[in-house]
């Protein structure tokens, strides 16, 4: 993997012994989409998902992990995670709270595990492409090795 940055999510997957692909894909500050980086990866949008930090009422902030083409259904991620309600997280927090910045957030490494829901339409697909941690690059993984990596639930949306 010659000049790519291997990424503490890569690295946390690596010590786990989880096979994963890292994939770069160009990126502007314009369009930091699901749907511009299922184009530059010239795969369908319905494989690339996208990870979404959210606050509940209750619970505090808990990660959905969904299709590109989706959006966030708030009253359901509200449920899943035992909230009465739920609002995403203000983007100014999303760097304190997970590590991350918008366009390259991962649901693997941040800086404290938090409640993640993955959407069951990952196990339609072999492998699925989720964000590496920074823009520019995605991980390619067995959405089951996602799932128990990650500690996570799948729900559907």
């Amino acid at each position: 993997m010659a000049g790519v940055q291997k990424t503490n999510a890569a690295r946390l997957l690596e010590t786990a012994g989880i096979h994963f692909e890292l994939v770069p894909y160009e990126y502007t500050e314009d369009d930091l989409s699901a749907i511009h980086v299922a184009a530059e990866l010239n795969e369908p949008i319905e494989q690339v998902f996208k990870t979404l930090v959210l606050r509940g009422d209750k619970t505090g902030c808990f990660v959905c992990v969904i299709p590109g083409n989706f959006e966030v259904d708030l009253k359901l991620a509200a449920s899943i995670s035992g909230n009465k309600s739920c609002e995403m997280l203000h983007q100014k927090e999303l760097l304190p709270v997970t590590g991350y910045i918008r366009g390259g957030c991962s649901p693997i490494g941040m800086k404290k595990p938090f409640p993640t829901f993955i959407h069951e339409s990952a196990l339609l697909y072999d492998q699925i492409y989720i964000s590496a941690g920074i823009r520019g690059l995605q991980l390619k993984i067995s959405p089951q090795d996602l799932i128990n990596f990650t500690a996570a639930e799948y729900y559907p949306i």
